[in-house]
């Protein structure tokens, strides 16, 4: 009972103090917000730097030890994979790990063009076949279509791999319309929530895979990408 008087009291001395001198309040809180945006920033760059070296480090130790991945312990010849934001980055470049390992191919991308490139050099990696699918993954039709193209083709899905994705940088507080943050949940969220929707059946007939290509910020929040981290 003391001390829940004691809190009270506290909050009402808060209160007295902020009502009777509002503009130091305000200077106050400025000077902490001040510092808040000149000083966490590096420091949250310093500690992710000197950090998640370690964590990847241990992450590849257990994954090596623990079981193997997707791309080298899993024989790959005569399977079909599935990629999103095949076009470049990333995607493109599991495009190719997949075609030297004897795989089958289905990317997909808005730059159908870009996809063709990546479609030609996988094939001289090794991959039988390419299917070249031009979607947007933030549009729930084509992501119907472009995992039937996938079925229809092959007759069959072994992974999934959802890695289409943006990136934005965007403070809370700037945010003037909600519009404007809507394309990066729609690509980053429902692109991969789609795709997965319509090829779980089947990836249940082949025992497949989802692979989700993710984001540290996920986890950890970073200055300016409120969005992006969600």
């Amino acid at each position: 009972m003391d001390a829940h008087v004691g809190m009270n009291g506290l909050d009402s001395f808060s209160m007295r103090v902020a009502l009777a001198h509002p503009s130091k309040c305000r200077a106050a809180m400025d000077v902490i917000h001040k510092f808040i945006h000149l000083v966490l920033p590096p420091v949250i760059v310093v500690t992710l730097c000197l950090i998640l070296p370690f964590i990847f480090t241990m992450k590849l130790v257990f994954s090596l030890i623990m079981r193997p991945s997707p791309l080298s312990g899993e024989n790959m010849s005569g399977k079909v994979v599935l990629i999103t934001g095949g076009s470049s980055g990333i995607g493109e470049h599991l495009a190719y790990e997949y075609a030297k390992g004897g795989a089958s191919l289905v990317l997909i991308a808005r730059r159908e063009n870009s996809l063709r490139e990546v479609a030609r050099k996988a094939v001289g990696l090794g991959s039988p076949d390419v299917l070249v699918v031009g979607a947007d993954v933030s549009k729930v039709d084509e992501c119907k279509q472009f995992v039937e193209a996938a079925v229809n083709h092959f007759g069959r899905l072994d992974h999934l791999v959802c890695n289409a994705g943006i990136i934005s940088f965007c403070a809370f507080k700037d945010v003037t319309s909600i519009a404007s943050c809507t394309s990066l949940m729609d690509i980053n969220f429902w692109g991969s929530f789609y795709p997965t929707y319509f090829a779980v059946p089947h990836l249940k007939r082949s025992k497949g895979k989802i692979i989700v290509n993710a984001s540290s910020s996920g986890w950890m929040g970073s200055p300016a990408m409120t969005f992006y981290g969600v």
